[in-house]
């Protein structure tokens, strides 16, 4: 019997893998909403943009799947600081390999994963500069250069992030097309 990590690891087309994710989530109720789809699709364009020799299979599935026990507006700050861990837990559950639920929990350095994986890298860039550009309750979205401000030298502070120069160049880049 195939696992659930299994099938949606075979779909390689990731439209089809957030079809995927959205009956997931009706069935076991997991965090998957609007900003999900926009930071997957975020971390395509990145991908796309600067050919990292990753598989872009494993990152766009593990962007889809490393938010999956966050939950709305949490105000406990120990729920902030243990999603990433938990989901990782939850995924092993649904069958995914060790190495795929490190890269997931990865997505923030709460867990202090060390070394850290080079995927939990791009999930930590898109995670944090997709969410920036993103109204939330407590404020209005950042522009996309406050964004980039922040996450390095906020966000991202006395913290190494093999990708932040490619992704600052990627950003810088991007922005000046849609301009």
């Amino acid at each position: 019997m195939e696992t659930f990590a299994e099938y949606i690891l075979s779909e390689k087309d990731w439209i089809k893998k957030m079809e995927i994710m959205h009956y997931l989530k009706k069935k076991t109720g997991i965090f998957f909403d609007n900003s999900v789809i926009f930071k997957t699709f975020l971390a395509k364009l990145f991908l796309d943009y600067s050919n990292l020799e990753l598989d872009q299979n494993i990152v766009l599935t593990a962007c889809l799947l490393c938010n999956c026990k966050k939950e709305n507006n949490p105000q406990d700050l120990s729920k902030i600081k243990s999603y990433a861990k938990e989901g990782a837990e939850y995924l092993k559950q649904l069958g995914f390999s060790n190495n795929f639920c490190r890269i997931c929990e990865g997505v923030n350095r709460y867990s202090n994963l060390s070394p850290r994986e080079k995927e939990s890298d791009v999930l930590e860039l898109v995670d944090q500069f997709g969410g920036m550009l993103l109204d939330r309750p407590e404020r209005i979205a950042f522009k996309v250069d406050e964004a980039l401000v922040l996450l390095e030298y906020r966000n991202l502070r006395d913290k190494h992030n093999r990708y932040l120069p490619k992704f600052k160049e990627f950003v810088t880049e991007m922005e000046s097309v849609l301009v």
